[in-house]
């Protein structure tokens, strides 16, 4: 039985988003992926905690993870049988001092590197607690409809990227709030973003992001074929 309703599916498609509140992995394995962050953060050197990019590009070890049954079974629900492996992403939110993540679509960032942005969805998984007070993701439900917005420039020290969305309407906004190991599920299309982490409790997540296989990619990027077959003609990176 899939852990994803035939409800849960629809809302996602119509809100742009999913808030999963329970284990994704076991604490073990859990523990294992974190273990590999600290690593990662240790080793990171003049990159701020909130730009590990792309990690498992540099650390094989975290293809358990992302190619893992745990986290494909909460994605075939969403887009189908045929899952590419997109990118991943460590972000950490260090106590008082975690940037603001402005207002945006990630699709936005990727214009150019595929043909399609309809079933691209981003996993974000909690490694720590991720509450409101130290700045948990948030999102505007039902804009992963509206195509691409306008942007605007923004102070970047203070913000993990350069631009925002210029019109948000903030009391529609809805934050996802998780305990460590749960998770939540959002189309690439929709606005959204994270307020700084002003606590003393650090923040970090971890992104798996995952394509329909019947979308081309455009570029050069690693990808991997994560579950079910090709349907586009991409090239993957072997397991």
């Amino acid at each position: 039985m899939s852990k994803i309703s035939e409800l849960d599916s629809k809302k996602y498609h119509e809100q742009g988003y999913l808030i999963y509140n329970k284990p994704v992995f076991s604490e073990d394995k859990l523990n294992r992926l974190q273990a590999i962050f600290e690593e990662q953060l240790l080793e990171k050197g003049d990159k701020l905690s909130d730009e590990l990019d792309r990690p498992h590009i540099r650390d094989p070890r975290l293809l358990e993870f992302l190619l893992s049954d745990e986290v494909l079974d909460l994605v075939e629900p969403l887009i189908g049988p045929n899952i590419g492996l997109w990118s991943s992403h460590f972000i950490c939110k260090e106590p008082y001092k975690g940037r603001a993540t402005p207002w945006h679509e990630d699709s936005a960032y990727w214009k150019g590197r595929a043909d399609s942005f309809d079933n691209i969805v981003t996993l974000w998984l909690a490694i720590d607690r991720s509450t409101k007070v130290n700045g948990c993701m948030r999102v505007i439900p039902g804009t992963h409809t509206n195509g691409f917005s306008e942007y605007i420039p923004v102070d970047r020290t203070t913000n993990t990227f350069a631009t925002q969305v210029k019109e948000v309407d903030e009391s529609q906004a809805v934050y996802f709030e998780l305990e460590r190991g749960e998770c939540s599920l959002h189309d690439s299309r929709i606005i959204h973003g994270a307020e700084p982490n002003t606590s003393a409790y650090r923040r970090c997540g971890y992104t798996m992001r995952y394509f329909a296989t019947d979308i081309k990619v455009l570029n050069e990027r690693e990808v991997w074929l994560a579950r079910g077959k090709d349907l586009a003609g991409n090239t993957y990176q072997k397991r």
